[in-house]
């Protein structure tokens, strides 16, 4: 279908901005840059504290987004996107919020360290080590440690799914739930949606050649399960999966290549293309519907995870 009338309408006003593409600059601009887009603010929680954690190089600052309720609730590492290399706490704020409201769980948003500074693995064993802090520290959060759950848009699916694979072959916690929202799975730059939505839609093919090159420290890692998941030999065991896509996104063949792998592995497995819709929609929920309907989606699929409900394939 074309174009969604509403998410040309956000595309104008961020071509507005006159913001060059990020493979145009230094990594310290294209952060800057992140932060000049435009986001709605999510909706109030009952509680949010910025706080660091311990993790395998350095202290990981995170923040935790508290439901209105007395607990234990269950909780969510999310990872935020930006291929590897721009994108913090404060970008990652809103949708936090919508999942913490949404799915009545406690939110632990996740500050990785940033490619190029930090390459593969950095990001992901920050954020499998900001996971299992999640689960041996359940308690302190007043989170449930039987339904803790990881998710992330677009890199942050990536590590998403990454940690699920960790978590597994490390005997890790058990997690409930991988919500991924529009995942990076692999790095393959010719496959059709990244020919036919590789220009014009926010996010390009050459901005994803620029994130990968940051983020890989050798082309030996781009078949890393950890860098790439959908290279993972087994995908049986896995945490049930809600995988989320765009129609006009570079990264709609990989997501769904990656979400039939986990079914034909038994993984319990949804996976919805939302039509007319375009890389980064997710984060739009204030003024895109099928952002509300997306995120309702997610929120409806945690909640029924966090209960014990079977996910329906």
């Amino acid at each position: 279908m074309p174009l969604d009338p509403q998410i040309v309408t956000v595309m104008e006003a961020v071509a507005a901005l006159g913001l060059p593409p990020n493979n145009e600059v230094s990594p310290e601009q294209a952060r800057i840059n992140g932060k000049m887009r435009p986001r709605a603010p999510g909706p109030r929680v009952a509680n949010v504290e910025d706080r660091t954690i311990p993790g395998p190089a350095c202290e990981i600052p995170v923040r935790i987004y508290t439901p209105e309720g007395t607990g234990p609730f269950p909780g969510l590492a999310w990872f935020h996107g930006g291929g590897w290399v721009v994108g913090d706490l404060d970008t990652a704020d809103g949708v936090a919020r919508q999942l913490c409201a949404g799915a009545n769980c406690v939110v632990v948003s996740v500050d990785y360290r940033l490619a190029p500074e930090t390459k593969f693995p950095g990001a992901v064993d920050d954020c499998y080590a900001a996971t299992q802090w999640l689960a041996a520290n359940a308690a302190s959060v007043n989170v449930d440690p039987r339904r803790i759950a990881t998710g992330g848009d677009s890199a942050g699916g990536n590590l998403s799914a990454a940690v699920s694979l960790m978590s597994r072959d490390r005997g890790g916690c058990d997690l409930a739930f991988q919500l991924l929202v529009y995942p990076v799975t692999e790095r393959n730059f010719d496959n059709v949606s990244y020919t036919d939505n590789g220009q014009g839609y926010s996010l390009t093919r050459d901005g994803m050649i620029w994130f990968w090159d940051h983020y890989l420290a050798s082309d030996a890692d781009a078949t890393n399960p950890y860098a790439a998941p959908i290279h993972a030999g087994d995908l049986s065991g896995l945490p049930p999966a809600l995988v989320i896509t765009a129609e006009y996104d570079p990264l709609r063949d990989e997501g769904e290549a990656f979400a039939d792998k986990l079914a034909a592995a038994g993984v319990p497995t949804v996976c919805t293309r939302y039509d007319g819709m375009i890389h980064g929609f997710f984060g739009m929920a204030a003024t895109v519907d099928k952002a509300k309907d997306a995120v309702a989606q997610a929120t409806g699929c945690l909640r029924e995870a966090f209960s014990g409900a079977p996910v329906a394939r």
